[in-house]
């Protein structure tokens, strides 16, 4: 692991300097901390922020994120999410990370950030990747085999994906484009909708048997 705690911070020094142009809108202030009583802030952005004049250092700081994540679960991976509601001093600046963690072929399964575009870091181990893109350009997949040191970009909104295909742990840390970049895991949502999506039209649009849909819609499906 000393390899990892040697690389972190310089590959959290790149994914901000990446993410100086943000996705989110610009902000019009120097810092907007936000804080969750409506009674001391004004709106914006989806957060209210705090008197500039009470912010502290502790409000733009979170520690842990070289800390592995538990990996011990159906899909064999762990995301430690660091957004805006880690630092509220993140509210307005368009920008967040995660580490992902991944037990040997452990797999951040088909998902989509609709807010956001992603860049990921490869820290240790060696990750499958890829992204489809829309019906416009034939849902054409782009993906890659990545090893320690190397980068891959998710376009905002297009579903990917990561899966270890090594033998040993791996880890990435991720930037996105948002303070707020949001998932939707695909699978979780088509077949664990509550109340449940009609299994007769699921089974039309996937073409499958509808005692196919209602085993899928019957397992217990997890958010990671």
């Amino acid at each position: 692991m000393k390899s990892v705690n040697y690389i972190l911070p310089f590959a959290l020094l790149a994914l901000v300097l990446l993410f100086a142009s943000a996705y989110d809108p610009s902000p019009l202030q120097d810092i907007c901390v936000a804080i969750k009583n409506i009674n001391d802030g004004v709106f914006v952005n989806g957060k209210f922020c705090k008197d500039p004049k009470l912010a502290k250092p502790e409000d733009f700081f979170f520690c842990g994120l070289d800390q592995p994540g538990d990996t011990r679960n159906r899909l064999g991976f762990n995301v430690t999410t660091v957004n805006v509601e880690q630092i509220p001093g993140l509210n307005t600046l368009g920008i967040s990370a995660v580490r992902i963690d991944y037990a040997p072929y452990g797999q951040n399964p088909p998902h989509t950030h609709p807010r956001a575009t992603e860049i990921l870091v490869v820290l240790e181990g060696t990750l499958y990747v890829g992204f489809v893109t829309s019906n416009q350009l034939n849902n054409t997949l782009f993906s890659k085999v990545l090893n320690k040191g190397d980068v891959f970009v998710f376009p905002i909104g297009l579903i990917h994906f990561q899966f270890n295909v090594g033998k040993t742990h791996a880890v990435a840390i991720a930037g996105l484009s948002s303070q707020n970049p949001g998932v939707i895991t695909i699978a979780n949502s088509i077949f664990g909708a509550k109340p449940p999506i009609n299994p007769d039209f699921l089974a039309e649009a996937f073409q499958l048997e509808p005692n196919v849909v209602k085993s899928l819609q019957a397992k217990f499906w997890a958010s990671y």
